[in-house]
């Protein structure tokens, strides 16, 4: 306990202590009603400045002195009335009632003081975010720039600084995104869109990648169109990021499927692989910003976001992100977004 809180405890049982010595001075003239609310002013007092267990402390002292100095036969614990009885009862319930109530009402103003001060520090932190991924924006263009115009000079490091200069600029892109998605700020076009174009475009994202024969589109039902109301360029930018970790984290060679069609009231887009899957322990956090699987780095380069974010950009659409593990090896990720008639 410390020197405060002491205080305030001693300070709490010399009140009970002029207060029963005020009551006791003028006893002839009380009634049992004028000492309880005496004394529970004593115990809401003493729940305010020590908490609830100063209170319920503080609440059967003074039951003890209102049946001691204020209740027939006096100087004894001894209550010869029933009613007495009552009165002690109630008085003693309505007491610690009463400090718990007041405790639980700090302890909720308490709380929403907390929240406040973290939504605070959240504003405040996605805005250094954004500024710093502003101002990170036009040295990384100067530097991918200056490299991009070494590379014919045969100097080998310019690819290098080029590479990473992409990926700085994905690292901002992603940290702009963090912030637009937590302010709700971030910008949204939802249209009727066809579900094979938007496969058509994610099948030319990769169509520069040497390996890309490995990505096998496909719609379900290839006899009928299929339409959907979403975003275009961030529901593209969802399956591209699935289709990139598909690369990134399954053996050279190893197909992966993306498929598109309609279910119900909903077009669901499917990226399987035929990797390793996911380790057990990161079933839940995959979607948890900045995690990333200790087995499933690429070598470092992802910055922990790109699912977050998809999933962030698929809510935004009214529309689900899911995972699960595939038989026989591989992950599933499931894209589900509001269907539409043309």
């Amino acid at each position: 306990m410390t020197h405060n809180r002491a205080l305030v405890w001693v300070l709490a049982f010399v009140a009970l202590a002029v207060a029963a010595f005020a009551l006791f001075a003028a006893r002839p003239q009380l009634g049992e009603a004028h000492v309880a609310l005496v004394f529970l002013l004593v115990v809401l007092g003493a729940s305010a400045a020590g908490g609830r267990s100063l209170g319920i402390t503080i609440a059967f002292a003074a039951f003890l002195v209102f049946d001691w100095f204020f209740l027939p036969p006096y100087n004894t614990l001894l209550v010869r009335n029933p009613f007495d009885w009552l009165v002690l009862i109630v008085f003693l319930i309505t007491s610690v009632v009463a400090a718990q109530l007041l405790y639980r009402a700090r302890s909720e103003r308490a709380a929403v003081e907390r929240a406040e001060a973290l939504k605070e520090a959240d504003k405040l932190k996605d805005a250094l975010l954004a500024s710093l991924s502003h101002d990170l924006r036009t040295p990384l263009t100067a530097i991918k720039g200056l490299a991009h115009e070494m590379q014919p000079l045969g100097d080998e490091r310019a690819l290098i600084i080029e590479e990473q200069a992409d990926r700085l600029n994905r690292l901002v892109t992603d940290l702009l995104d963090v912030g637009r998605l937590n302010g709700g700020a971030l910008p949204l076009d939802i249209q009727i869109n066809a579900v094979d174009d938007l496969l058509g475009a994610v099948q030319q994202h990769v169509s520069a990648r040497a390996d890309q024969d490995r990505l096998k589109v496909s719609l379900d039902d290839p006899a009928s169109l299929s339409f959907g109301r979403f975003d275009f360029v961030h529901s593209l930018r969802i399956l591209v990021n699935l289709v990139d970790n598909a690369f990134k984290h399954t053996p050279p060679g190893t197909p992966i499927e993306l498929t598109g069609g309609v279910e119900d009231d909903r077009v669901v887009f499917r990226v399987s692989d035929k990797g390793g899957g996911m380790p057990e322990p990161d079933n839940d956090q995959i979607f948890v910003p900045f995690y990333r699987s200790a087995g499933k780095s690429a070598n470092g380069q992802s910055t922990g976001l790109g699912l977050w974010i998809a999933r962030r950009l698929a809510d935004a659409q009214s529309g689900t992100l899911t995972y699960q593990p595939r038989e026989g090896g591989g992950v599933t990720f499931e894209l589900r977004l509001p269907a539409a008639t043309p």
